[in-house]
């Protein structure tokens, strides 16, 4: 029976809060309104005095949407270091085998080289 009590009283306090919120809101809304209207300067202090919120009110917004941001970027801030190591990785493989390839090229080439210079008439008696 608690349960059933509970929800009801949680959901109205909910309900309360989001009210409070929206009203803190539009009176911001309008204290920027009416300070640019005056030409006043806009500071937090500002248009928390003229609003009646707290300065802390203003930036919890901006406070969950930089916390949401900073851990998108640390996440591909992680992507990009995995794909960097992962391309580093391909880029060392592919500089061993040219240079692999660059040998066996050059091996090739000489034996080219001597097997002309063999059958070259030059050299017959």
């Amino acid at each position: 029976m608690t349960t059933t009590v509970r929800a009801p009283r949680t959901a109205a306090a909910q309900a309360a809060r989001r009210r409070k919120v929206e009203a803190s809101l539009q009176r911001i809304h309008e204290a920027l309104t009416r300070l640019r209207r005056e030409k006043v300067q806009v500071s937090v202090a500002a248009v928390a005095r003229r609003a009646n919120v707290s300065r802390t009110f203003l930036y919890e917004e901006a406070i969950q949407r930089i916390t949401t941001e900073n851990t998108t970027l640390k996440q591909r801030v992680r992507q990009l270091s995995t794909d960097n190591r992962t391309f580093d990785e391909r880029l060392k493989a592919a500089r061993s085998n040219l240079r692999f390839q660059d040998r066996r090229v050059a091996d090739l080439e000489a034996r080219l080289t001597e097997c002309v210079n063999a059958t070259s008439p030059t050299n017959t008696p």
